[in-house]
């Protein structure tokens, strides 16, 4: 039975130990870090002993939104502008969200990593803590959504799957949330109108990623991770439907054990508990509280994963030189 959980592998190879924990644990998926990732070669390689060693093509994830939350750097793939700085400086800001995600779509199907977490639908406000500000698209609604939604286009027409986050929504936040919780005290109305507003309209998305953020509004007393007020929020206001897994459940925005943390995220209504950091002992106590993925989630996951599909035929050196052309960048 598939647990409900996705974690991250140790280091940049499997070994044989690591192999049977993850053979035995069976998680939904897998998440890589800069730790992971070396060579093009060495990518392919890990890529594929991870879905060999579970005996499926399970979803492998990765952070690379570009800027500076970009885990595949050069010399072999390209640094990407942070994403406002793009929207802000491109002659076509549409065009060029949708270019930049087709190219790292492109760069990311040809190690095997088939799932992206982006795009981000949080708005910017002028208490955005600076450790996400520029990884934003934007300060409206209307335009944050037109963004987030091509930048999803450009990685499923480049066979990779995409995650929206951070709902129900991080941009107020003025901490950062790997390090401390935030929390948000505004009336309910502006939430509707602004940080809710997003995801309601991105709301078909197929998978999802929650904001470990308390908002006052709907449960003062959790973070949206571990609310099952918040979740009923997600679910039923919202209207999000897709696969919904936590943030890394090892950011310090949480209190508690790990496993605390992944029985309370399960309980609440997420799907699957994200685990980052590649700690045996933590994966081990993940695995045993978050249990199996229930019927729901499994349906949710299936549906998510009927999305993959090979990429769209394209001409990656023109798209390249328009990405440049757009935003004066060496592409």
């Amino acid at each position: 039975m598939t647990a409900a959980a996705i974690l991250g592998p140790e280091g940049a190879r499997l070994g044989r130990d690591e192999a049977a924990f993850f053979r035995d644990a069976d998680p939904w998926g897998f998440i890589l870090f800069a730790r992971n990732v070396e060579t093009p070669d060495q990518l392919r390689r890990l890529t594929s002993d991870l879905r060999e060693t579970l005996g499926r093509e399970a979803p492998i994830l990765i952070d690379q939104e570009g800027g500076r939350v970009q885990r595949m750097r050069p010399p072999h793939w390209h640094a990407y502008l942070p994403a406002l700085d793009q929207m802000q400086r491109a002659l076509d800001p549409l065009r060029a969200q949708w270019l930049r995600h087709r190219l790292i779509a492109a760069e990311l199907h040809e190690v095997g990593i088939d799932v992206n977490c982006a795009p981000l639908a949080d708005l910017v406000e002028p208490q955005t803590h600076h450790i996400l500000r520029n990884r934003l698209y934007g300060d409206t609604v209307d335009g944050v959504v037109a963004a987030a939604r091509i930048a999803a286009d450009g990685l499923l027409a480049g066979g990779v799957l995409p995650v929206l986050k951070h709902i129900p929504g991080y941009g107020r936040a003025h901490v950062d949330s790997h390090k401390a919780l935030p929390r948000v005290s505004v009336p309910l109305s502006e939430l509707r109108a602004r940080d809710f507003a997003p995801f309601v309209a991105l709301g078909d998305m197929a998978m999802g990623m929650t904001a470990h953020i308390v908002l006052d509004a709907v449960d003062p007393d959790r973070p949206a991770t571990t609310s099952a007020k918040a979740m009923r929020m997600i679910r039923e206001e919202i209207g999000f439907d897709g696969l919904l897994m936590t943030d890394d459940l090892s950011m310090e925005a949480l209190s508690g054990d790990i496993d605390a943390r992944a029985e309370a995220s399960i309980a609440a209504g997420c799907d699957v508990v994200l685990h980052c950091n590649g700690d045996r002992d933590e994966m081990e106590a993940v695995v045993a509280a978050c249990g199996v993925m229930g019927t729901d989630a499994m349906r949710r996951a299936d549906t998510a994963l009927a999305q993959r599909r090979t990429p769209e035929s394209a001409d990656l050196d023109a798209l390249r030189d328009e990405l440049g052309a757009l935003t004066g960048e060496d592409v």
